[in-house]
């Protein structure tokens, strides 16, 4: 399947993303509903789960010991969820809402009224929701995996509700269809982050790689992930996960210090009043132009949800020797308040900078793309070469310690045998996923094809929707049954 998408997008790129958007204008215009509904009701869920007797089960049984500090625990899911994403929309998102408001709220581009509005929005689109998504499907597969014993599958969510009945046949589609749909994503990022980090350098050493810039980008990204993901949790992904999140702290400390910082608390706290006064009408699209909300809101979901299904097994795998309690709070909330306050900085110092410079961040991102952007943006704060060496090593390792999580799983997944006991797929597997992304990135970033590469991936959250709704229903059957049966240990 994956390698007939490559050659259909090499072959006919055109016709390829033509038809794409039109199966997906025709998802986003049918399912908008039933995408916000899925988020709010997740939100719901969890918060019914965490107050019911479910949340004080330890996830793998009482005598279970977790396998990572709660610091670690926390590196690693925020690392593996976040990618590269929250550095370049987290800059250039805003500024669609800031300078382009939805025409049914009558805000003035630019204006206080659309800075609050913008700030808003980053906080409906990088926090509560999406990570409402990845916890419950995690959260679901890690009570099925360890407590009831079941494969490392995605079949294995629907256990609860139909019993072994969900593997085989089926449950064998629903792996193939999101690893399609998590491996044509990883690959549009790995396409946009070479382009990023060629940029980057070909600023700083002030030449033009071209593409064997890009190859060798590529290939030492995809080395380091692979290597990392060979390594294991311990020796590879974590140590990753922690360099990554101070690197994380470290930007994010420098824009705080160098950018407008007297503004930003108004800004923040302006914009969540409206965020917690608006939830409701803006998830459902009720208080929008309903274009604008299936063009963000519900576009952004389906992006989510296709990551979702096989980044949730290895979240999963991560909570062994922890409550469900504590679950919920390390894949939802923690996640959700850092990434709330990435936005107060990094969008709050976009926002401010763009409304005083009379919109010279926006003509930017219009003219040239979000990747240019986030360089600007910190060429305007200062700081030289030191700064632009700490940026390219963020957006470096934000994708290697997604990367190296998903492919642990994937390969997990594509590997029979795998068990609490025996975690690990073998490196061939490891190496076979991670040559496939970078190899179909790189030849995507040649044939400039990564629009229709993306938009598969951003279709796999389609079918990914009603697998996250199964687990939704059996998370739901398992709390009302307030207790569960562990099967006898694999042999």
């Amino acid at each position: 399947m994956l390698l007939a998408a490559v050659i259909l997008s090499l072959w006919q790129g055109a016709a390829v993303v033509a038809a794409e958007t039109a199966i997906n204008d025709w998802i986003l215009r049918n399912f908008s509903p039933l995408f916000a509904w899925a988020g709010i009701g997740f939100l719901a869920l969890l918060a019914g789960i965490a107050v019911s007797p479910l949340g004080g089960r330890i996830i793998g049984g009482p005598d279970a010991k977790p396998i990572l500090t709660r610091w670690r625990w926390f590196a690693v899911t925020l690392c593996t969820t976040i990618a590269t994403g929250i550095l370049f929309w987290g800059a250039a998102e805003p500024l669609f809402h800031l300078n382009d408001p939805p025409a049914m709220l009558g805000l003035e581009p630019g204006s206080d009224a659309a800075a609050t509005f913008a700030m808003s929005t980053m906080f409906l689109h990088w926090t509560l929701t999406p990570y409402a998504i990845y916890t419950v499907a995690g959260l679901a597969f890690a009570l099925v995996y360890y407590n009831r014993r079941e494969p490392f599958s995605l079949s294995s969510l629907f256990v609860p509700l139909i019993g072994t009945r969900a593997h085989g046949r089926i449950g064998t589609i629903i792996d193939i269809v999101c690893l399609f749909a998590l491996v044509a994503g990883m690959a549009a990022s790995l396409g946009a982050g070479v382009l990023a980090l060629a940029g980057g350098l070909e600023g700083l050493g002030g030449f033009s790689g071209g593409p064997a810039l890009r190859w060798a980008i590529a290939a030492v990204i995809v080395a380091t992930f692979v290597i990392s993901a060979a390594l294991g949790l311990q020796r590879g992904i974590t140590r990753l996960s922690l360099l990554n999140v101070w690197l994380f702290f470290g930007v994010l400390l420098f824009v705080f210090a160098m950018g407008p910082w007297h503004a930003l608390p108004s800004l923040g706290f302006k914009a969540m009043g409206n965020y917690s006064a608006t939830f409701l009408p803006r998830s459902l699209g009720l208080d929008v132009d309903g274009d604008w909300h299936r063009q963000w809101t519900i576009f952004n979901w389906a992006n989510w949800f296709a990551w979702a299904p096989v980044t949730a097994l290895f979240l999963g795998r991560l909570a062994v020797g922890y409550s469900v309690r504590s679950f919920i709070l390390f894949n939802l909330l923690l996640p959700s308040l850092f990434g709330a306050a990435w936005m107060i900085v990094i969008a709050g110092t976009t926002i401010i900078i763009d409304q005083n410079s009379g919109g010279s961040l926006y003509a930017i991102l219009t003219s040239v793309g979000p990747d240019p952007l986030l360089y600007s943006l910190f060429s305007k704060l200062g700081g030289g070469t030191p700064v632009l060496v700490l940026l390219i090593a963020a957006i470096f390792l934000s994708y290697v310690t997604a990367a190296d999580s998903n492919v642990s799983a994937m390969s997990s997944l594509s590997t029979h045998g795998i068990s609490p006991e025996t975690p690990e797929a073998p490196l061939s597997v490891k190496i076979v996923w991670g040559g496939t992304i970078g190899l179909v990135a790189t030849i995507l970033v040649a044939s400039s094809g990564i629009d229709g590469i993306r938009m598969m991936s951003v279709l796999g959250g389609f079918p990914a929707l009603f697998v996250i709704l199964g687990a939704a229903l059996s998370l739901t059957v398992m709390a009302v049954r307030g207790r569960h049966k562990a099967a006898p240990a694999q042999s």
